[in-house]
């Protein structure tokens, strides 16, 4: 089966799905651009089609409402948009970081292509972390993701990564994600998305505040029992005998990585607490959820539904402490 991922590049430890050229630590944006496949440009040419007609050719027509995307290197199609379309380029994503890396203390960790160009993304370290109880490491990142095919708005999304397991979690606040959302409608504004997103120490304080606030809430098995059939099997009330709810094989899973399985599960942060229980849902999404590949399942976790499913989860836990 072929990868999603078509290009990628990461400093550090092999990614989880094993995909990537490796790269030194503070690498020029030049350099991860062409190593992240990252080096072409999307471009843009009205549609036009062929008619039956009297001879063997037919006679050629366009239709101006549309437009075809096409990559600039290989010329292969990308999709059919309107003309109203804002495209944002491969290279505008890395760009973003500039500053960041350059001035703030960024560190891009690892960006790539995903489905032959239709979407791509860079992720960058923040400098941020903290260590709950001072054993359990949580860092802070920045994600920029967009695509090129209508799959998915350009996305600047606060990101946390909990080390032992990396797993990923997005930053909310108040019961807000903290991302910024442009829709391809608009024009993509660097400068105007960073001061939407308000990246700031005091954001990240507030997070980590409300983790801590889940790793000191002790919970009981009939609690963890209710937070995962409602997570999970979208469950009104637990049941004693869950065999008949929808997902049970993924219920049973996460029960698992929650009862000791799980990385990082016998810590005392996640032991027998609602940050354990937030934790066994985000490394299942993460790493273990049924799907085509590790790459779709990236592309869930991060994007699609599996990134739904951690929302959730967030939001069923900090009503734990609530």
């Amino acid at each position: 089966m072929a990868h999603q991922i078509e290009h990628m590049a990461y400093v550090g430890d092999t990614p989880w799905h094993g995909l990537g050229q490796q790269l030194s630590r503070h690498q020029p944006l030049e350099v991860w651009r062409q190593q992240t496949g990252m080096d072409w440009h999307i471009e843009a040419s009205p549609v036009r089609f062929i008619a039956d007609g009297t001879g063997h050719l037919g006679s050629i027509h366009s239709f101006p409402e549309q437009k075809v995307l096409y990559r600039s290197d290989t010329r292969a199609p990308l999709s059919v948009v309107s003309q109203r379309y804002k495209v944002v380029q491969p290279e505008e994503v890395l760009e973003f970081y500039r500053d960041l890396t350059e001035y703030a203390g960024y560190e891009l960790e690892t960006a790539g292509v995903l489905k032959g160009g239709r979407k791509f993304w860079a992720l960058a370290r923040s400098g941020l972390g903290t260590a709950l109880k001072g054993q359990d490491q949580v860092n802070a990142y920045l994600l920029l993701a967009t695509s090129c095919d209508g799959s998915l708005a350009t996305v600047a999304t606060p990101t946390s990564v909990r080390v032992v397991c990396n797993n990923t979690l997005t930053i909310a606040v108040d019961d807000m994600a903290q991302g910024v959302k442009v829709p391809h409608s608009t024009e993509f504004r660097p400068q105007l998305v960073k001061q939407q997103l308000g990246i700031s120490v005091a954001q990240w304080d507030d997070f980590m505040y409300r983790m801590k606030t889940l790793a000191e809430r002790r919970v009981t098995r009939s609690e963890a029992q209710a937070y995962f059939q409602s997570v999970i099997c979208n469950a009104e009330a637990p049941l004693e005998d869950p065999s008949g709810l929808p997902n049970v094989r993924a219920l049973n899973r996460v029960q698992a990585l929650y009862q000791g399985e799980g990385l990082g599960s016998q810590l005392c942060t996640a032991r027998d607490t609602a940050w354990g229980l937030l934790n066994a849902v985000t490394e299942y999404v993460d790493h273990e959820k049924r799907a085509r590949s590790n790459d779709y399942r990236m592309d869930s976790a991060w994007f699609g539904q599996g990134a739904s499913l951690k929302d959730k989860a967030l939001e069923s836990a900090m009503a734990l402490v609530s």
